[in-house]
């Protein structure tokens, strides 16, 4: 039991890792010359390296909120298992926290599509996915896997 346990923590701080690492590493498209986020634009044009704010349009602060709050849900996930862990009685199942991490990973879902439809807009037809879009996709699927184990999971002594 103390391994299933450990092994869901390992998967839940993971994709809780992911979902820092893609919404504060400016990597989310790239080019030879440039890179954007969803914060900053940066680029080596003119023989120097200047950065400016990401654009105020509707749909990157739609992107950064999401992010914003699939960090928030997984982290409020991760603390609410612990104080179940103590909490809850024998034979019962962690539905808050399955809930919450499920919340999590559709928060990051939406916002990478969100992103994903509307970057060609924004970004030249040069640039290519960066690893933090990547990153943000990988947490998306070991989110969810891990609010279903927290469902699925069962209490026991």
């Amino acid at each position: 039991m103390l391994l299933l346990l450990l092994g869901i923590i390992l998967l839940h701080v993971a994709a809780l890792v992911l979902l820092f690492v893609s919404t504060i590493v400016s990597v989310w498209t790239t080019s030879e010359t440039s890179t954007s986020d969803l914060w900053i634009n940066c680029s080596t044009a003119n023989g120097g390296y200047h950065c400016d704010p990401a654009s105020t349009g509707e749909w990157i602060q739609a992107v950064q909120a999401l992010m914003i709050l699939s960090i928030i849900f997984s982290c409020l996930s991760l603390f609410l298992f612990f104080c179940q862990l103590f909490t809850l009685q024998k034979g019962g199942r962690f539905f808050l926290t399955g809930t919450f991490q499920i919340l999590a990973s559709l928060f990051v879902m939406s916002g990478a599509i969100i992103y994903t439809v509307m970057s060609p807009d924004w970004v030249p037809e040069t640039d290519y996915f960066g690893y933090s879009y990547i990153l943000a996709w990988v947490a998306f699927p070991l989110a969810l896997i891990s609010g279903l184990i927290y469902v699925i999971l069962r209490k026991r002594e």
